[in-house]
């Protein structure tokens, strides 16, 4: 399932009190570049094209708010500019720290599509009615994600993120339905 490829800030796993800004993970800030202030960023979403000249992102574990005044494409990373930061040691401030963005107007996605950070938090229930526990983590795999629901005791299942598995979510209720394929609880 498309969307920004981080575990997301959801009630029950972290996320700041109701009312809070979420952020989202987009992308890594490396190493600078050159002298006038470039930094390499690792991108970590899908939508790279949204980080544009003019874009604020929130910088770090404290979320500092910071304008991108240029940008361009570098191997498969983007080379950032931030307004202030005008040389190699400036842009060296930034290495190793998060680049997020708000949730709150994220492109909407098809129908039947979700973006990780929605999914994050919650409730697996099985077509039978048993709660197997919270929606926890979401593994890319490549062929398809691998959610990891983990129940009260802290045991976790892993279950494909496939049709078959996964009936329905409903965001309204907090809850995703799914068929366990067959031996996937047998210990």
């Amino acid at each position: 399932m498309p969307g920004t490829k981080t575990p997301a800030h959801q009630a029950g796993s972290g996320s700041p009190p109701v009312g809070e800004p979420v952020y989202l993970l987009v992308g890594w800030l490396r190493r600078p570049h050159g002298v006038r202030g470039e930094i390499l960023m690792e991108i970590i979403t899908d939508f790279p094209e949204r980080l544009k000249q003019g874009k604020l992102v929130f910088i770090g574990d404290d979320h500092a708010p910071h304008t991108i005044s240029a940008r361009r494409h570098h191997n498969d990373g983007l080379l950032l500019t931030f307004d202030g930061f005008t040389d190699r040691d400036l842009a060296g401030e930034l290495r190793n720290q998060g680049v997020y963005v708000r949730a709150e107007g994220l492109p909407e996605l098809p129908e039947g599509e979700y973006y990780h950070h929605q999914l994050i938090g919650l409730d697996v229930i099985a077509d039978t009615g048993q709660l197997l526990g919270i929606l926890v983590e979401i593994i890319e795999t490549g062929a398809n994600d691998v959610y990891v629901v983990r129940d009260e005791s802290g045991r976790e299942i892993l279950l494909p993120a496939i049709p078959p598995v996964v009936l329905d979510v409903d965001l309204d209720s907090a809850t995703m339905r799914v068929r366990l394929l067959e031996g996937l609880l047998d210990e």
